[in-house]
């Protein structure tokens, strides 16, 4: 990996793409150390976190989401998710944050140096393309280690450095057995968003 110490970076982390990529690869992320280990590499002016939030009557994560992200660095971006039924009568939960991420990195581009996007998502290649042209360096965060891999071949030729998960997870990963006994003792900090991905993900199973 290529960091410089003094460079303006933000994070870009689509919510479920990462938690995508991490269940793959068979980690469960602790986002307090993932922000620590790309602080130690160069100067985080942001890190911004792109979520869904499925809203519910019974519990709202709004409060919870919000406070964590606060007192530990994070910015958050959500907006209400759509729950619906397919065809098949299974729950689908529907919300992408896309452009809500697009909107903001084109924003931040004046203001850094290198946007550091966790993503696999190809449709983002003309972004990075963009932000290009206006003097910042872009890395990708995702996996080739999958079958099939993660992260679309467009969008890993146009960044300027692909990054895979796999080779960095283990600075802010736990195993998932591992993260289930430590669940017992002291849990390791997950994004609360993270229990939508998983609802939308476990109905695709």
């Amino acid at each position: 990996m290529f960091f410089q110490p003094d460079e303006r970076a933000c994070l870009f982390i689509d919510g479920s793409s990462l938690y995508s990529a991490s269940r793959h690869l068979g980690f469960d992320v602790d986002y307090r150390n993932l922000l620590t280990f790309f602080r130690s590499k160069c100067h985080i002016i942001r890190a911004y976190y792109y979520s869904a939030i499925l809203e519910s009557e019974e519990y709202s994560p709004l409060k919870p989401l919000t406070d964590w992200l606060v007192y530990n660095g994070y910015s958050l971006v959500t907006k209400t998710a759509r729950e619906f039924v397919d065809q098949n009568g299974r729950r689908r939960v529907k919300g992408s944050m896309d452009i809500e991420l697009a909107v903001d990195m084109m924003e931040m581009a004046p203001r850094m140096d290198h946007a550091i996007l966790f993503s696999g998502d190809a449709d983002f290649r003309r972004l990075l393309e963009s932000v290009q042209r206006q003097g910042v360096r872009t890395s990708v965060v995702s996996s080739v280690r999958t079958s099939p891999p993660l992260i679309g071949d467009d969008l890993r030729r146009q960044a300027d450095q692909f990054i895979d998960l796999a080779d960095i997870a283990s600075h802010f990963t736990r195993r998932q057995g591992e993260a289930r006994v430590a669940r017992q003792q002291q849990a390791p900090v997950r994004h609360p968003a993270d229990q939508f991905s998983e609802l939308d993900h476990d109905d695709e199973d």
